[in-house]
């Protein structure tokens, strides 16, 4: 039904049906966050909201893109000279992409685009990468063009960090590529090798949106990487995953407090998402609920990119769970969601504690997402 619906709009946009529709999935981040960047170990999942792009095929060598929901005109360019959009933000992902995707294949020509989608946008939860990868998906199929996941993660990064101009790492896109059903991903950063954990049995992924917008490249994210890159230069090692926290200690006096707290995040959070990934195959829900309040203290008192919102919604919940679980801010921070894992039956009273009291703390109403694990868009077409 809701393909049918997006196929008619695509008819009444286009004058032409559909060749091709493709879905992404978005992803949270259980917990490893600013380490992707740093080369180091992050475990995400994607979920179930999903990107949808239908596709056809130009006689000419331009693409025309409508987004659904938001878009108030069709955006035009052609092939040939793709430049940034200085009118509006999101065919900046589109045009980075399809820019980027001519390094690696120029046998395809001219795109009709229509996308759809329910991921909340500035929540977090990687809308950007969804879209990057649906896209890659649905012509990588249009024109027959191949692309395995890792290369499409690739691609999709490379638009961000040098068209639209966050300088994310890879793991939104890899999970969003390469998750598998009812799993969460040990993602290594420095080799994009990658281990399924699953989700302990029993359990639920509850992801609470804050509703704090956030715009990652408006904020300090590039500046947190800027931050880590120069401890790493100035301590004569390619990134923070090679040095350790006695290391990172004896260096202390030298570093200023703000850049030895930036790197005293990252070095403990790689070790984090080691325990955690341990703890959930051993289903061990109070364990890594330990190390998630770990992760969040550290993300909000070491890489201050926490909000008071934040904050105040991973209290209600923790305390509501009684031990049960876990739960942290999740993605670049400055607003967007909390993630928590909790056995089913949990669910229904943290909700209505977090009814209760946020909207009072805040002024603000706070949006629930219960997550189920999904398989990436080019998972489903490359692996079992």
């Amino acid at each position: 039904m809701y393909e049918q619906s997006l196929s008619d709009g695509f008819i009444e946009i286009f004058d032409c049906k559909p060749d091709i529709i493709s879905t992404a999935p978005g992803r949270v981040n259980l917990i490893g966050d600013h380490t992707d960047y740093n080369q180091g170990f992050v475990l995400p999942a994607a979920i179930h909201m999903t990107t949808t792009i239908a596709v056809s095929r130009r006689v000419d060598r331009e693409v025309h893109t409508f987004a659904q929901g938001f878009a108030k005109s069709l955006d035009q360019f052609p092939l040939d000279n793709i430049e940034t959009c200085s009118k509006e933000t999101w065919p900046n992902y589109i045009r980075g992409t399809i820019k980027y995707l001519q390094d690696f294949s120029k046998n395809f020509s001219g795109v009709n685009i229509l996308i759809s989608g329910d991921i909340p946008q500035g929540a977090g939860l990687s809308s950007s990468a969804s879209l990057e990868i649906a896209l890659l998906r649905a012509i990588s199929e249009l024109y027959q063009l191949n692309i395995e996941g890792i290369e499409a993660a690739l691609i999709g990064q490379k638009a961000e960090n040098a068209f639209v101009g966050c300088n994310c790492g890879i793991m939104d896109q890899l999970v969003v590529a390469l998750g598998l059903q009812g799993n969460a991903m040990l993602l290594d950063c420095i080799d994009l090798s990658y281990k399924d954990i699953p989700i302990p049995e029993g359990s639920t992924i509850l992801v609470v949106n804050s509703n704090i917008k956030r715009e990652l490249v408006d904020s300090e994210y590039n500046t947190r990487r800027k931050q880590c890159e120069s401890v790493a230069k100035f301590l004569n090692v390619s990134s923070l995953r090679d040095l350790d926290i006695e290391n990172l200690y004896k260096a202390e006096e030298l570093l200023s407090d703000e850049l030895f707290r930036r790197a005293r995040h990252v070095i403990t959070e790689n070790r984090r998402v080691i325990d955690a990934a341990k703890a959930m195959e051993d289903n061990d829900l109070k364990l890594l609920g330990q190390l998630m309040a770990e992760s969040h203290k550290s993300l909000r008192d070491d890489y201050e990119v926490s909000t008071n919102e934040l904050d105040f919604l991973v209290d209600i919940i923790s305390t509501e769970m009684g031990g049960t679980g876990g739960v942290r801010m999740t993605g670049g921070g400055f607003g967007g969601c909390v993630v928590s894992i909790m056995p089913k039956e949990k669910i229904s009273s943290v909700i209505s504690s977090v009814k209760t009291y946020y909207s009072k703390f805040s002024g603000i109403e706070a949006d629930f997402y219960q997550c189920s694990a999904s398989s990436g868009a080019f998972r489903r077409a490359t692996r079992a």
